[in-house]
């Protein structure tokens, strides 16, 4: 038997699940030349939730991280996260938008797109899977796990087999909430695994403690690659430890070879970062929580929305919220749960608890009540879809949600050029997503660079990115006499 693959998390899922998503490219350089030499089959480093984070919290370009990682881990398949039409926002753009993101993406040195719907209604991934493809990339379709009475092991098979015929490279089961449970996840793969031609992927996170026991199922129905973290940016609303793994393999004829030292020296350099985070992180997220199994939070959504019901005065009603959740999905024909759709629902159940259920009903709720967002797996809830048309004037749409976008590439190049900013692919699916965002990039100051003293000395001088040929503003890690320091120099266009 072959050898399973494990990919490695921690620069992305990791942080993201359990600190926010707050991890600076700063603290990811020291440690990406050594995840470069320990023999994952990929490192997700970029996506999801980052892009995001990167401009909103960090002042930092996105794509020039990427550019980072990539030069100081150059040898490993760098993975990111794609939300299929919706890119990494939470609202669909049109097909022009998403071809451009690829492009610049693919350009900056991305691998492997890791493609999802939220709604796994594959006329979603149709234009990210083509353009990753003419770009020469790898093109992983995903499956989003989750249970209700309409989602069946038949059903994910089937959407894995249409996937293979879409052109996908390989087929991920994406199991975000952490709700798969160990037969299941055997039997899951062992159909896709006969069913289809392409390697099989299976990601979890380990909330409701089920993530290693379902590794370890699929393992024994030879799925080709589970994905894994870094303690301390590991297990909980994260993905298993990669050691713990290794542990619970102990004997198997599938189990990899890693070396055990350099993943504790791993281990000692994120506990520092973890420590330099502590404000983002929670215990809350760090245990064990079977209540998940009933509402289906992501672990990504768990460590932000804490801190969201926080801010709204609302701290003491979290468990109302974490119960209404289910509701909401149900009366949306059981969506899945993963960004965008668990941050509208649970903002929806928040409005519910809050003003009582339905006095206040969010737009995106309504959008995808009326198909805006794509197929939902179920039929909408026939009293709320009534009350959406009632609150809103509109009917149901049909057909492709995209195909009634107009194109934009044109117009958000004339609106760059207009404020005296670069108008290429990078800077054009930057201003399309996050506008403010990307203008304020130009507009902060750089921050005044200070050593990171919490931090392991980095093993030799810290990779510098190549310089972005955008105009945008590029970050340098360097090491002084073994401090690390973070500058930052923007080119003025």
């Amino acid at each position: 038997m072959s050898q399973v693959a494990f990919n490695n998390t921690v620069l992305r899922d990791g942080h993201q699940s359990l600190a926010a998503t707050r991890m600076t490219t700063a603290q990811m350089l020291p440690a990406a030349p050594i995840l470069d030499r320990m023999g994952f089959a990929g490192l997700e480093t970029w996506g999801g939730a980052t892009i995001d984070s990167c401009l909103r919290f960090l002042n930092e370009n996105p794509f020039d991280r990427l550019r980072a990682l990539k030069k100081a881990a150059p040898n490993t398949p760098q993975i990111m996260l794609l939300r299929g039409q919706n890119i990494v926002q939470y609202t669909s753009f049109p097909d022009d938008v998403v071809e451009a993101f690829v492009r610049a993406n693919a350009a900056a040195g991305q691998d492997i797109f890791r493609i999802f719907d939220a709604l796994n209604d594959t006329r979603n991934l149709a234009t990210a899977i083509k353009t990753v493809r003419d770009c020469g990339k790898h093109a992983r379709g995903e499956i989003c796990y989750t249970t209700s009475p309409v989602h069946t092991v038949a059903a994910f098979v089937a959407m894995g087999v249409e996937l293979e015929k879409m052109g996908c490279h390989s087929i991920g089961i994406k199991d975000m909430s952490g709700v798969i449970a160990p037969r299941i996840a055997f039997d899951l793969v062992k159909e896709l695994k006969r069913r289809v031609g392409l390697p099989i992927i299976l990601h979890t996170h380990d909330t409701a403690g089920l993530g290693a026991a379902a590794y370890l199922a699929a393992i024994d129905a030879d799925v080709d690659t589970v994905e894994t973290s870094i303690v301390p940016f590991a297990n909980g609303t994260s993905q298993p430890d990669t050691l713990r793994m290794l542990a619970l393999l102990a004997g198997h004829p599938r189990r990899p070879d890693f070396d055990p030292a350099k993943l504790q020296e791993l281990r000692e350099y994120f506990t520092g970062v973890y420590k330099e985070l502590e404000k983002f992180t929670s215990p809350a997220n760090e245990r064990v929580d079977t209540d998940t199994l009933v509402y289906q939070v992501p672990g990504g959504m768990l460590s932000n929305f804490r801190n969201q019901l926080k801010e709204q005065g609302m701290s003491d009603k979290f468990q109302q919220v974490m119960l209404e959740i289910p509701h909401v999905r149900k009366c949306l024909g059981y969506i899945p749960l993963v960004t965008p759709t668990s941050q509208i629902v649970g903002t929806q159940a928040m409005l519910n608890v809050k003003f009582g259920r339905w006095v206040n009903v969010a737009q995106s709720i309504s959008d995808i009540a009326l198909g805006k967002f794509g197929r939902t797996p179920g039929p909408v809830d026939p009293d709320f879809l009534k009350l959406v048309i009632e609150k809103t004037g509109q009917k149901p749409i049909e057909g492709r949600p995209a195909d009634a976008l107009a194109p934009r590439l044109g117009k958000l190049r004339e609106e760059l050029a207009a404020k005296n900013l670069p108008t290429n692919d990078e800077a054009c699916v930057l201003h399309a997503m996050f506008p403010v965002e990307f203008a304020h990039l130009y507009q902060r100051p750089a921050p005044a660079p200070a050593p990171a003293a919490t931090l392991a000395p980095p093993p030799g001088p810290a990779p510098a990115p190549a310089a972005a040929p955008t105009g945008l503003s590029t970050r340098y890690a360097i090491t002084i006499n073994g401090r690390r320091t973070e500058v930052s120099v923007t080119e003025i266009v």
